[in-house]
């Protein structure tokens, strides 16, 4: 029997082992892997390409299933959910970020945003939203069309629509690839502050070192493995342990 983790963990994967193919063209994407994530923190995962990163986060976030070991949203272990409840974590616990906005186009942005609650059947908080909406600043621009929109403002929609939800946890798979350095900065500072000031739980997936530098931690994988991992990183410092992953 598996124990559940402790209760400052939103999200945590016990020997986890991941496998893809078979035979001559297997390939193990992650091995063994065991790794925690504090509830109300900004942890980035970084490695080489091909080091398993957004393996991790995709069985993490129940998108992928492990071939052996466990994962949990806090105390709930998903293997042991049948495919509608795991639906309904999802929707209900787990919010998402992708490089690719993802937004509906011929919704408003508020329309985009307020989405996951639409197909849930539920209504926003009005505080909650609203602070979510003034955090993103996005009050002028709430009637537009995403084709109206830039791209960084495209993105920042698609953050406060993770948000809306009140998620346990936030997973972001690069979300600043997709913008210009100024908006990327605004973006982060933004991810960095849900954590600081509303409490958001958020894990990034990004192999740049300036965006792993808005992280509390940052957990480094290769080939597979959890190699080391950084508390309070600057961009200097992801730059140097990079450059050594792998040797």
């Amino acid at each position: 029997m598996t124990t559940a983790p402790s209760t400052t963990l939103a999200a945590s994967i016990t020997d986890a082992v991941k496998i893809y193919g078979e035979g001559e063209a297997e390939v193990h994407a992650l091995r063994s892997v065991s790794e925690g994530f504090e509830k109300s923190r900004f942890t980035a995962i970084m490695g080489p390409s091909g080091s398993g990163k957004s393996t991790l986060m995709h069985c993490l976030a129940g998108l992928d299933d492990l071939t052996s070991g466990s994962v949990y949203i806090g105390e709930t272990e998903l293997g042991s959910l049948s495919d509608k409840d795991l639906t309904l974590l999802r929707r209900e616990k787990i919010g998402f970020v992708f490089q690719a906005f993802n937004l509906i186009p011929t919704l408003t942005a508020k329309e985009n945003i307020l989405l996951p609650l639409s197909i849930a059947g539920k209504k926003a908080d009005e505080n909650w939203y609203e602070s979510v909406i003034r955090a993103v600043d996005l009050e002028d621009r709430l009637d537009h069309l995403p084709s109206e929109l830039s791209g960084g403002q495209q993105q920042r929609v698609a953050v406060a629509r993770a948000l809306v939800t009140k998620p346990e946890i936030v997973y972001a798979d690069e979300p600043s690839g997709n913008l210009d350095s100024k908006s990327g900065g605004e973006l982060l500072d933004f991810m960095r502050r849900a954590v600081d000031e509303f409490g958001q739980t958020i894990v990034m997936v990004t192999h740049n070192p300036l965006d792993a530098s808005y992280a509390h931690r940052i957990v480094f994988l290769d080939d597979g493995h959890v190699v080391d991992e950084m508390a309070e990183p600057t961009t200097e410092r992801v730059l140097d342990k990079m450059k050594h992953l792998g040797d």
